[in-house]
C-alpha cells in the first residue's frame, strides 16, 4: 500500500510509502492520504497524528512519470484530490506532526505544512521547484509561514531551504539529531495525549480560525492558475 496508516495508543501515523519513488505523490497516494486524515479524524480515541515519509526521502513531489501520461481532465482531478488531502490534514481536530528526516520538495513541502509543525533532521531540506518546471504549485501555504519575499525566492529559483535556514524562517519547530528523533517523537507524544483532548481541539480551533475562509479563497486562486495554464497548453518544462 502506497499510504499505510497504524495506531499505537492515541497516536497514528500515516505514512508515504513509494520508497522506490521517492514517495512521489501519485493519484492513489493523494486518495489514501485523504481517507487516512478523515479516519483520524473521525476516530475520537486520537490525540495526535504524525506524517513521516517511509525511507530516506520525506516526499519527493508530484509523481512526474504519472503526469506525463494524464489529459488535462485527469491532471485537473489529480490536482484536485490532492487539494483535498492537504485541507483534510490541515482540517484535523487534533495535533497534526510532519516528521521530515530527509527531501521535502513541491507536494511533500505542501503535505508538511498542512500540519501543524514539522519536526525535522539535521540532513532535511525543503525546496518548492513547480514554477522553474513549468507548472504551479505551493503558491499558498509557503508564503503564510515563510512570508512573502523568501517563497518568492524558492518558487522563482527552486532552490533548496535547508532545515536550519528553514527554522530561522518559521517552517520548521525542532530540529532534532536523528538518533534522539524517536525519543523526542515519544516525549512530544506523550505530552500531547496526555494533555485534555478538548482544550487542544478549542486551541487549534481558535489559531486556525481566522485563516479558514482565507485559505479557501486563495487556493481557489491557485486552482483557477492550474486551469488556465492548462487552457493554454502549459506543462512540464514548457515556457
Amino acid at each position: 500500500m502506497s499510504i499505510l496508516c497504524a495506531k499505537q495508543g492515541g497516536v497514528v501515523t500515516i505514512t508515504l510509502n513509494r520508497p522506490e519513488s521517492r514517495n512521489a505523490l501519485d493519484l492513489e497516494m493523494c486518495q489514501g492520504l485523504l481517507d487516512a486524515a478523515q479516519a483520524a479524524a473521525a476516530d475520537a480515541s486520537v490525540r495526535l497524528v504524525l506524517v513521516r515519509g517511509a525511507g530516506a526521502v520525506f516526499c519527493a513531489g508530484a509523481d512526474l512519470k504519472e503526469r506525463q501520461g494524464m489529459s488535462e481532465a485527469q491532471t485537473r482531478e489529480r490536482r484536485l484530490k490532492a487539494f483535498a488531502a492537504y485541507a483534510a490534514l490541515e482540517a484535523l481536530p487534533m495535533p497534526a506532526v510532519a516528521v521530515v528526516t530527509g527531501a521535502a520538495v513541491g507536494s511533500g513541502v505542501e503535505i508538511a505544512g498542512a500540519c501543524d509543525f514539522i519536526v525535522a533532521t539535521p540532513e532535511a531540506w525543503f525546496a518548492t521547484p513547480e514554477a522553474v518546471r513549468g507548472t504551479v504549485g505551493a503558491t499558498q501555504r509557503l508564503p503564510r509561514v515563510l512570508g512573502l519575499r523568501l517563497a518568492k525566492d524558492l518558487m522563482f529559483t527552486g532552490r533548496r531551504l535547508p532545515a536550519e535556514e528553514a527554522m530561522r524562517h518559521g517552517l520548521v519547530s525542532r530540529i532534532v539529531p536523528a538518533a534522539e528523533l524517536e525519543k523526542e517523537l515519544a516525549a512530544m507524544a506523550s505530552t500531547i495525549c496526555g494533555a485534555p483532548p478538548k482544550a487542544l481541539a478549542f486551541a487549534k480551533r481558535c489559531l486556525d480560525g481566522a485563516e479558514l475562509a482565507a485559505r479557501a479563497a486563495a487556493l481557489q486562486v491557485e486552482m483557477d492558475a492550474i486551469d488556465e495554464q492548462l487552457k493554454q497548453g502549459g506543462g512540464l518544462g514548457k515556457p
